[in-house]
């Protein structure tokens, strides 16, 4: 195995253990997501139709936002522990610092996404089968990772950005939900095409701005880290 790897992959064991242990971030990720669903639920007493056309942009939302509470503790300990000045020791390329957050804050994302989604479906009175059948279903599973992958790419970069700030719980958010605009709105409108709104249109041109911006959140992000640590 390659240095490289070993780095990557001892980040994301370290976060996921850590994880393991405390579960402050699936749980207030979780909880958040909840909270918002829920809100969005009783105030806006959505009928059936009502629902498939603004579920998608509350679904998105709720991801959003629990996402943005996750991410704003990822390198938190790092900073708080002086560890980070270790890692950037290492002799190894330091974008493996930021490959194994990646997968370690995308791992966490997908899994409290795992839990929202049936609270969203139960709370929203959706059927699954009826809205998303078969291939629809496979469609929305790639949409779900593309978005998400491409909001983790960019909020892992930003993060570390704020994390050296005194004010990174104010920072993050607005950097965060500025320059992920397309990857949210892409998201939300091919899951809205996927739930039928407007069967006419597919979501290919959706997904493939979805999959531009997830490529390229991630390839920038890999190329600037070293300079970003070093700042």
């Amino acid at each position: 195995m390659s240095p490289f790897l070993r780095v990557t992959l001892a980040i994301f064991r370290k976060d996921v253990k850590r994880e393991l242990r405390t579960k402050e971030t699936i749980s207030s990720m979780f909880v958040f997501a909840i909270l918002v669903v829920v809100v969005f639920n009783f105030t806006l007493a959505l009928d059936e139709l009502r629902a498939l056309e603004l579920g998608p942009g509350i679904l998105w939302t709720a991801f959003v936002f629990a996402a943005t509470l996750g991410l704003n503790r990822s390198f938190a300990a790092e900073r708080e522990n002086q560890s980070l000045s270790g890692l950037i020791m290492a002799p190894v390329d330091r974008s493996a610092i930021y490959f194994g957050k990646l997968g370690s804050n995308l791992l966490f994302m997908l899994i409290m996404e795992a839990f929202v989604l049936p609270v969203f479906v139960v709370f929203f009175n959706l059927n699954v089968l009826e809205v998303l059948p078969g291939a629809d279903l496979a469609w929305f599973a790639l949409v779900l990772l593309l978005g998400t992958t491409g909001f983790t790419a960019l909020g892992t970069i930003l993060s570390a950005i704020a994390s050296g700030t005194t004010m990174r719980d104010v920072l993050l958010p607005l950097l965060l939900l500025s320059f992920a605009v397309p990857v949210i709105v892409s998201s939300a409108e091919a899951t809205r095409v996927l739930f039928d709104v407007d069967p006419l249109t597919g979501p290919g041109s959706w997904l493939t701005l979805l999959a531009v911006c997830t490529v390229s959140y991630v390839t920038v992000s890999w190329m600037i880290f070293e300079y970003v640590l070093e700042e």
